[in-house]
């Protein structure tokens, strides 16, 4: 053999065994180069703010937002799927290309971008104040992980919800929409809040919301918090309306609890709505039906009916008659007998009594009643108990400027002008007479309807050719001749009578 011959067999020789010796380290790399596997390394740690190299890999698997890739031998990475947001995802079994960004140690996964040039673009134009979609990964004990777009971010327990929170777990694998609080490129930090977007998305959910009630629209709403004086109903984010204890219902309400309680989901009517108070009034009883709908058809004028005292005033007593309609006695229906000076004298408030419908007037929903003349009104045929120019006797009851007031019987009052007290000059009227005395008087006038008595102290001295009817008129007192007094004086009367 030639030495020529000899060189070319050895060379073919040494080729044969390179051959094997490379499937067999290529075999051992998983099909990677010496270069690329001590790229690969170092790209588990690539520089701040630098993407790693461009790599294809197989997808292996997608769990939900995450594709696991397969980048050869032992290394395997995590794709968000969220990078596939305008086209389908890839198939178990596709062939991608990526761009190793950093190395979870956890879990022992590259953390892999589809695209180089999309993360750099990413991490380019991300700034402070922008909004931007996060993917919760993981929390600890001062918030949570999240990532964008493959780049890791953090939002602090403060500021994931309006509210405090103190389970963190249950936000895993939840998208966020976020804002971007603070970005530090060099060391790759990006802080995330979500309750800046919750607060935003609240105050234009609350103005939508304002602008959108007007008086007269029904609303459904939650009593937040009950008050002496009414409830406030929340009626969406951050938008409270008051529920006057007077718009609850028809009727006078003591307690704001015995209608409404806490949690309670109503409907009620806007009443009024002021913009630059932002102030909002609501109305329940206004969606019910109005009890005084005909009632000047349950409640007939002239008609004895029952009803609950509900309050007492100066002037006299509201009556309930049913829920939602009330009527007022005034001071001067109470009684026939005496003259009061407040209801409180003859009825009580939560009592039971019987009142005689005087009037009715719908159009200002008012009732007028009257407890006296529900028995015998004394005043009936007044004019023929006490005919004019019969003498009577009385007790003044009253005095006044103008004259004294005499009762004739229980309920029946006489008026005794100042003029008709002396034929002399009376300069006051207590000068004449005093309260609780006992007089007598000629009877002058007598109007039953207007519920009037005129008499006359001072025309008794003058009774001497006195022929009048006699006593069987009914007049406690009347006599049918003067009195022996009247009868013996030559001289007009000086004052009142003895």
């Amino acid at each position: 053999m030639s030495s020529e011959e000899h060189s070319d067999n050895k060379l073919r020789i040494q080729n044969k065994l390179d051959e094997a010796l490379q499937r067999e380290l290529d075999e051992a790399l998983g099909g990677q180069s010496i270069e690329e596997l001590v790229e690969a390394e170092q790209a588990a740690k690539p520089a701040a703010g630098q993407a790693g190299p461009t790599r294809r890999g197989t997808v292996i698997a997608i769990q939900g937002d995450d594709i696991f890739v397969d980048m050869g031998g032992k290394s395997q990475g995590l794709l968000p799927a969220e990078q596939f947001e305008e086209e389908p995802l890839p198939a178990v079994g596709d062939s991608v290309e990526v761009t190793i960004e950093g190395y979870d140690g956890r879990e022992g996964l590259l953390l892999l971008s589809r695209k180089g040039a999309v993360m750099a673009a990413a991490w380019e134009t991300l700034e402070e104040g922008q909004i931007v979609e996060g993917r919760v990964t993981g929390f600890n004990k001062g918030g949570l992980e999240l990532t964008i777009n493959g780049i890791r971010a953090f939002m602090p327990i403060s500021q994931v919800e309006l509210f405090r929170v103190e389970d963190l777990a249950p936000y895993v694998n939840q998208r966020f929409k976020c804002k971007v609080s603070e970005v530090d490129r060099a060391a790759q930090n990006v802080i995330l809040s979500r309750r800046d977007v919750l607060e935003q998305e609240a105050f234009e959910t609350r103005e939508e919301l304002f602008k959108s009630l007007t008086e007269g629209k029904m609303v459904v709403g939650t009593v937040r918090s009950i008050m002496p004086y009414g409830a406030f109903v929340n009626l969406g984010p951050g938008v409270d309306g008051l529920l006057h204890v007077k718009d609850m219902r028809y009727g006078r309400v003591e307690d704001p609890k015995t209608v409404v309680s806490e949690g309670q989901k109503i409907e009620a009517m806007v009443l009024k709505v002021d913009r630059e108070a932002r102030k909002i009034s609501l109305g329940l009883k206004q969606v019910m039906p109005d009890p005084w709908t005909d009632v000047d058809k349950k409640f007939l004028v002239e008609s004895i009916i029952s009803g609950r005292v509900t309050r007492l005033a100066d002037f006299g007593a509201f009556v309930e008659l049913e829920a939602g309609v009330e009527g007022l006695v005034p001071i001067s229906e109470m009684t026939f007998e005496r003259r009061i000076n407040h209801p409180k004298e003859i009825v009580q408030e939560g009592a039971v009594i019987k009142v005689k419908v005087l009037s009715i007037d719908l159009e200002r929903k008012r009732i007028s009643l009257s407890i006296k003349r529900v028995g015998d009104d004394p005043w009936m045929g007044a004019s023929a108990r006490w005919k004019e120019g019969t003498i009577v006797t009385g007790v003044v009851r009253r005095v006044s400027e103008f004259g004294a007031f005499v009762e004739l019987a229980a309920g029946v009052e006489g008026l005794v002008h100042i003029s008709e007290l002396s034929h002399e000059h009376v300069r006051a009227v207590s000068d004449a007479v005093k309260e609780n005395q006992v007089v007598q008087a000629k009877v002058l006038e007598v109007d039953e309807e207007r519920r009037r008595i005129s008499l006359s102290i001072k025309q008794l001295a003058t009774v001497a050719d006195y022929t009048g009817p006699s006593s069987s008129s009914g007049a406690a007192g009347a006599s049918d001749q003067p009195p022996d007094s009247a009868k013996k004086r030559k001289k007009p009367l000086k004052g009142g009578l003895d």
